[in-house]
């Protein structure tokens, strides 16, 4: 098998490279000029479709009410051809936005990507624990290294008993409270 693998990737190319250079060349003139004609034929293609719907207009010799009602037929014909390419527009910003949203589908159902790793630095003292045999009695605690966060606890007001709130603003004293807090 060794020997076989050695034999192919010693063998040498049927073409020299200068032959090669000469060849490629070649072809891409080949295909320059073949680019060039395509091009022009395009060209002339687009010329005869035009001429074919559009036929060249001929003025001379008309009146004016003729020039007016020709004015008001191309002008119709403008219309048609707006309203034609602004569906066409609103057909193909309906297609993108399905697009997009087929799209965004297909990536929520394969799933978001999982972020890149960070490399953790371990110190000398995790790597003796970690070819030591008492490393594999102890439990490695995850957790250690973790930031705290400290929750705030909501404050709460103190519920005080409202029957005695009712008893110290019932009868004159209450009365003197509200009174005294009036001035």
């Amino acid at each position: 098998m060794y020997k076989l693998f050695l034999s192919f990737s010693q063998r040498k190319p049927k073409y020299s490279a200068t032959r090669r250079l000469h060849l490629k060349s070649k072809l891409l003139k080949r295909a320059a000029s073949m680019l060039v004609a395509e091009s022009e034929e395009r060209k002339h293609e687009k010329e005869r479709v035009l001429n074919e719907s559009y036929p060249p207009l001929k003025l001379s010799g008309l009146s004016v009410e003729e020039l007016q009602n020709l004015c008001k037929d191309l002008h119709h014909k403008i219309d048609v051809v707006d309203e034609v390419r602004y569906d066409m527009e609103v057909k193909v910003a309906k297609n993108d936005t399905e697009i997009q949203m087929l799209s965004q589908k297909i990536v929520g159902l394969k799933g978001a990507k999982r972020p890149n790793l960070k490399r953790v630095k371990k110190t000398t003292d995790d790597m003796l624990g970690a070819c030591s045999d008492n490393s594999k009695l102890m439990k490695a605690d995850f957790k250690a290294k973790l930031k705290t966060v400290k929750k705030e606890e909501e404050k709460k007001e103190e519920v005080t008993d409202w029957r005695k709130n009712v008893e110290a603003m019932s009868g004159m004293e209450g009365r003197k409270k509200l009174f005294n807090a009036g001035k």
